[in-house]
């Protein structure tokens, strides 16, 4: 997600699950080893908290908190096959 407010509004909408429970709060707390499943572009990415940041920084820098666990790899939509996506 590139903006805190969409990343609220699925949140809002119950789209994001932590530990495979729905959350409908954009303030949750996660925890290390929290486990993330957020729909995103047409296809579902699960991702697995690695560390927690100590101050808001760079997408760079944020790539390094989490593991992305998901059955299918995640790419870019330009270019991407199809049939590497799965419904959410």
């Amino acid at each position: 997600m590139r903006a805190r407010a969409d990343c609220a509004g699925l949140v809002a909408q119950g789209s994001i699950r932590i530990n495979r429970q729905p959350t409908v709060k954009p303030h949750a707390k996660l925890r290390v080893g929290d486990v993330l499943t957020i729909p995103v572009h047409g296809m579902v990415r699960v991702l697995r908290v690695e560390s927690l940041a100590t101050r808001r920084g760079p997408a760079s820098e944020a790539r390094f908190l989490y593991a992305d666990i998901s059955d299918v790899p995640a790419t870019s939509c330009t270019g991407a096959d199809s049939s590497a996506y799965r419904a959410p």
